[in-house]
């Protein structure tokens, strides 16, 4: 893990108090479910879903590979989907710069692949996608709402074992505004938190 981001992590790790309780219970319910996976030696396939899959859900599966990586959990395979495809938004991009990561993309212009690099050999790679694009899991995973929109309009995702709403307000509110920047760090930050104390609780 490149050492910007390990650091990052660490200062993450300490303020899990400013979590709401409320907030650490439902939080909880993706724990178990990542340590009954571990537990029965299987992958841990986690999917996070919002509606043009372009922010919060990419947020949610790269924090969460990390989260894996950070504390050691084998067999963490992160995914993001949306109700529609759009593009992997730059401001959420940019943020994820900003902390560390090392991003690359294949040059497309319409919806590229990008790989996000966490560290040396180990990356994930992140475009939009519907929830059940073939590049996602079909059954076996835990489907993880983050936002509104994505809760009411998937009533029903195939395949799913968990399906649980953990929503953050959209970034996209902030841009092209002077807060723009602050506003997706604090949002990358935010879902970087929650999956870290996610896993966190896995034994």
């Amino acid at each position: 893990m490149f050492a910007a981001i390990q650091q990052f992590c660490n200062n993450i790790a300490a303020s899990f108090n400013t979590i709401p309780e409320e907030r650490k219970q439902l939080l909880s319910k993706i724990s178990a479910y990542i340590q009954q996976k571990k537990d029965n030696g299987e992958p841990v396939q986690l999917v996070y879903v919002c509606t043009h899959n372009s922010r919060r859900s990419h947020f949610g599966q790269v924090w969460a590979a990390v989260a894996g990586a950070y504390y050691q959990i084998p067999n963490v395979l992160t995914f993001s989907g949306g109700t529609e495809a759009t593009a992997f938004n730059i401001n959420a991009i940019n943020s994820l710069k900003r902390t560390g990561f090392v991003i690359t993309d294949d040059g497309k212009t319409s919806n590229p692949k990008y790989t996000v690099a966490i560290g040396e050999n180990l990356q994930t790679v992140c475009f939009s996608k519907v929830y059940n694009d073939a590049a996602n899991p079909q059954q076996g995973f835990a489907a993880i709402m983050t936002c509104g929109d994505a809760e009411q309009n998937c009533p029903f995702i195939p395949g799913v074992e968990l399906r649980i709403g953990t929503t953050y307000n959209d970034p996209k509110a902030s841009d092209n505004t002077p807060e723009q920047e602050a506003t997706y760090d604090e949002r990358s930050k935010q879902i970087a938190r929650e999956c870290l104390y996610v896993f966190s609780l896995v034994k």
